[in-house]
């Protein structure tokens, strides 16, 4: 279960982080996989793990804000691979800016980067998917689109944009064979968490409102990802599907 031999994959924002988990996950279970991240972001350590489990991997510079750039960059998978099946639109920023202090620039760079960054690779990967009649698109959405976070406006607004795009593209893909889903992450261990945990009362607040007393790991993320991008989720779509450790049952 669970083979994704020979399907194609993208992941945007892959050279680190929840990125990279993801698109190792989906090499690990066969997939070759084009690692996207902003120019001048090292991403040969990325490809090169994903290499060593014997699929293609490929880098692409790619900022998910610019149209030019994200055509540029999906049209060099497309002439290697041939085809997207797996989608996986993950690249985001957050800052940590109230209501009232954050610019409009930062909220407009916001939205430009964790939705309208979803929505321009996909545009490009969908033809390809609809020829196939079949394809995955998987947007990396928050705990943060499902319960609110403090002094994060912007970062809570776009990702629950990001599941209401999903629901709609759900409907608009189903007859295509196309499913379109969420993967709402806790905080995970990545090197910005990690720094950001130093700070023992920040530590023991966000583990606090864990249940399960622990960050996620990058690969608890990807795991996800590569059952929503399997043959077996063919009837999951327009789904949010929390790795949370069950911070949004509260």
């Amino acid at each position: 279960m669970f083979s994704l031999k020979g399907k194609n994959a993208v992941v945007t924002g892959a050279a680190a982080g929840i990125g990279r988990g993801i698109a190792v996950s989906l090499a690990k279970q066969g997939a070759n996989v084009a690692v996207c991240d902003l120019p001048g972001v090292p991403a040969d350590a990325a490809r090169d793990e994903i290499a060593s489990y014997g699929v293609l991997a490929l880098t692409v510079e790619m900022d998910v804000s610019d149209e030019k750039m994200v055509n540029r960059g999906m049209d060099a998978v497309l002439s290697v691979f041939g085809g997207v099946d797996i989608l996986c639109c993950n690249a985001g920023i957050n800052s940590c800016e109230s209501a009232e202090a954050i610019s409009i620039e930062s909220w407009d760079r916001h939205f430009d980067v964790n939705v309208r960054g979803a929505l321009l690779p996909l545009r490009r990967a969908v033809p390809s998917m609809k020829e196939k009649k079949f394809g995955r698109i998987i947007f990396t959405s928050s705990q943060a689109a499902l319960v609110g976070r403090p002094n994060q406006p912007a970062y809570c607004a776009t990702k629950g944009a990001l599941v209401s795009m999903a629901r709609g593209l759900a409907l608009d893909f189903a007859e295509f064979g196309i499913t379109v889903n969420c993967v709402a992450p806790t905080f995970a261990l990545t090197d910005i968490s990690r720094k950001r945990m130093e700070d023992p009362a920040y530590r023991e607040f966000v583990l606090g409102m864990i249940p399960m007393r622990r960050l996620a790991e990058v690969e608890d993320i990807g795991n996800t990802v590569v059952f929503l991008a399997s043959e077996e989720a063919h009837m999951t779509t327009g789904a949010v599907i929390t790795v949370d450790g069950g911070w949004t049952v509260r």
